[in-house]
Formats: structure tokens, C-alpha cells, sequence
């Protein structure tokens, strides 16, 4: 992983700066001589930048992400814990981590902070941006901003604007993060079972009915108690706030709410139109999250897009289970 920091401060759209900020980036394969054989991950919510580790299917020689014929670039989203801007920085003006104080960001403002490293890597065309859920919201953000630059674009179960749906979701999370009282304290273990109530409550969003009918139906037509539903919940909410940061999880839940391509730019059909790239719209049958509806309707607006639908048991994180009909859509057909 690398870390590069800014010479200026990075303003933000909502009003007021971010002093100097640095911007974590993994890259694997090298550049070509033309310059023009990059792809551009983009990570969901709580990914990092070691695509190697969450997206494995699809990394890899032969591959849709090939290190051997790409120069593959995935940066860590602003507010995120590992290694961008966030939270967990320390704050110039005060000498002590940033915590709740860190300053209100969109996800414009993630996007504009990757296009600062592409010009930090003097990246001018990219092959191909692909991202999944968070990470494709971050994606067409970015095929709107650069327009011809991006030839391919592949955009999985995300939506043009957050819809209430989800925003009313992140709002329950939120009140179970100000739930524990440590929430409001500046400290690297502030928030944590607030954080893991939270994350437990968004799990189910994530997968589907007929996911846990098939992985956490009980054996025991007789058991009563210790259900295996309830102890995966558990497990899953503890993984998590061994790895995530209560603070950079609120920040990064209130920058998802910001999501609307048609802000300032007319309407979300208008914005829609901008993007130039050729265009595969994935949507996943059983998402509850973001439904397939959220994808045609992309698919839909953007001129030269064509829609594709993955019938799954797993609901929104399909998109990182499902990778055979990945390499399907993506590997065979193109982007």
C-alpha cells in the first residue's frame, strides 16, 4: 500500500477545507508505455485498497482484473480507517485525532480525491472503472467527472441517488452508534458496541432470506435457544469492530446519504447522460438493499449502457460471492 499527501487542502463541497489530506492506494501490474491500460477499483463501504483480498475471483491472471496485461488502481475511500484521511488522523490545529470533529464530507468529495491521485499518477485514460455497491455510486460519480477519459465502466447493484430506503436504514444505524455512551469520546475504542449494534442491524439488508435459509437453519428441530441466526450475527458484528472504526463508519454512512448525481446538475437523468463510456449495469435478483430496479434505471439513462441481472441466494453482497457470472458478464462480453 502506498500513501501520498497533498500539497493543498482539499475543499470540500459542503463548505470549509481539509488540510493537506493524504490518500491511501494500492496498485498491482505496471503502466504501459501509452499509458492507457489502467483500471480503477472502487471499494464499497468498508472495503480497503487490497482488492487482492476481498474481490480474489477476479483478480488474477486471465482474469477481468489481469495485473499481467492492467496497471490496477484501488484507493482507500476518504474517511476510511485504513490509511486515507479519516477520523483517525490527527487534526493539525489541535495535535490529537480528529474523531466526530473530522469535517463533513460527500462522496464528491471521495471522488474528487481520487481524481487528485490520478493526476499524482499522471493517469489521463482509464480502460476500465468498476465498482460494487458503495463503490459503484463512487464509480459513476467518477465517469461523470471525466467523461471520454473512462472508455469501459461497469457499475454493480448501486443507484444514481441513495434512495430513502437506504438513507432510512443508515439513520437506524446511526442511532445505535449514539446509543453507547462511549460514542462521543475521542478514542481509538470509542463506539464500539455501538458499532457492532449497528453492524448487526444492516446484516440481514446485506443478504437475503433464502441466504440464511440455506446457511443458518437449525439441525435441531427441538432447539429453543442458541439459535444459529443469532450467534452469525454476533460473530459477524464482532469481526467487525475488531477491524472498523465507529467514527469513520458514522462519516462514511453520512457521505452515502449524500449521493444524488442529479445535485447540481439538472436532474438525475442530465447527469446520467454525461457518461460517455461504454456501460454494463449489474443488479443482483434477491438485493434487498439496492434493488435491481436502482440498476435498470441506470441502465435506462446512460446512453450506452446495457443491464444485466444475476440470479443469486445472497442478496446485496452478491457481488463479491458471485464471481463465476462475473467473469461472465464482464470477462466474455466486456464492459
Amino acid at each position: 500500500m502506498n500513501h501520498w499527501t497533498l500539497e493543498e487542502d482539499l475543499s470540500l463541497e459542503a463548505g470549509g477545507t481539509l488540510k493537506n489530506p493524504t490518500i491511501a492506494y494500492t496498485t498491482y501490474g505496471t503502466l504501459n508505455a501509452d499509458r492507457d491500460n489502467v483500471i480503477y477499483v472502487c471499494h464499497a463501504l468498508t472495503a480497503s485498497s487490497n482488492v487482492h483480498e476481498w474481490w480474489q475471483g477476479l483478480m488474477g491472471r486471465e482474469n477481468v482484473l489481469d495485473p499481467e496485461k492492467h496497471f490496477i488502481v484501488c484507493a482507500n475511500n476518504l474517511g476510511s480507517p485504513y490509511g486515507t484521511s479519516s477520523p483517525l488522523s490527527i487534526n493539525p490545529d489541535t495535535g490529537e485525532r480528529y474523531g466526530m470533529n473530522f469535517p463533513f464530507f460527500t462522496l464528491r468529495d471521495t471522488v474528487a480525491l481520487h481524481l487528485k491521485l490520478l493526476e499524482h499518477l499522471g493517469i489521463n485514460t482509464i480502460a476500465l472503472v468498476i465498482g460494487g455497491s458503495c463503490g459503484g455510486n463512487i464509480a459513476l460519480e467518477m465517469a461523470i467527472s471525466l467523461g471520454d477519459r473512462i472508455k469501459k465502466l461497469a457499475l454493480l447493484c448501486c443507484s444514481a441517488q441513495e434512495t430513502p430506503w437506504v438513507i432510512a436504514i443508515h439513520e437506524s444505524q446511526r442511532i445505535a452508534l449514539h446509543s453507547d455512551p462511549t460514542f462521543a469520546e475521542n478514542d481509538p475504542d470509542s463506539g464500539k458496541e455501538g458499532l457492532r449494534g449497528a453492524r448487526a442491524f444492516a446484516l440481514p439488508f446485506y443478504r437475503s432470506h433464502p441466504s440464511f435459509r440455506i446457511r443458518q437453519t437449525e439441525d435441531d428441530l427441538d432447539k429453543i435457544t442458541d439459535f444459529k441466526a443469532a450467534s452469525y450475527v454476533r460473530y459477524q458484528g464482532q469481526k467487525f469492530i475488531d477491524r472498523y472504526d465507529a467514527h469513520c463508519y458514522y462519516h462514511q454512512l453520512n457521505a452515502l446519504d449524500s449521493h444524488n448525481v442529479g445535485r447540481d446538475r439538472k436532474s438525475v437523468a442530465h447527469a446520467l447522460a454525461q457518461v460517455t463510456a461504454k456501460t454494463v449495469c449489474i443488479g443482483f435478483d434477491t438485493d434487498l438493499l439496492i434493488p435491481v430496479v436502482e440498476q435498470q434505471l441506470l441502465a435506462e439513462y446512460i446512453p450506452n449502457a446495457t443491464y444485466k441481472e444475476v440470479k443469486t441466494h445472497f442478496g446485496h453482497d452478491a457481488f463479491l460471492i458471485e464471481i463465476e457470472a462475473l467473469q461472465e458478464i464482464l470477462g466474455k462480453r466486456g464492459a
